[in-house]
């Protein structure tokens, strides 16, 4: 269970780091990758957009929050176990 909780946690927070790198750069839009991956990660960051202005001054903290929450978490669930 502590391998299946660390590596969820994990891949949450590497998708993420791929979205914000893809903030950076032109994407296709279209892509499947690119559809699946922003359906996924906006799971995460839009109750967090709802909560904290998206962005202040042109930049986006929710990537940021979200990674402090998901460690918190997974932290948390991890000395539960």
């Amino acid at each position: 269970m502590y391998i299946i909780i660390n590596n969820l946690f994990n891949f949450l927070q590497i998708l993420i780091m791929i979205r914000v790198i893809l903030s950076w750069i032109s994407y296709n839009s279209y892509n499947g990758f690119i559809k699946i991956l922003f359906h996924i990660t906006d799971v995460v960051l839009d109750p967090i957009r709802e909560v904290i202005p998206s962005q202040m001054g042109g930049v986006d903290f929710s990537p940021m929050v979200a990674f402090i929450i998901l460690g918190f978490l997974k932290n948390f669930l991890l000395s539960v176990i």
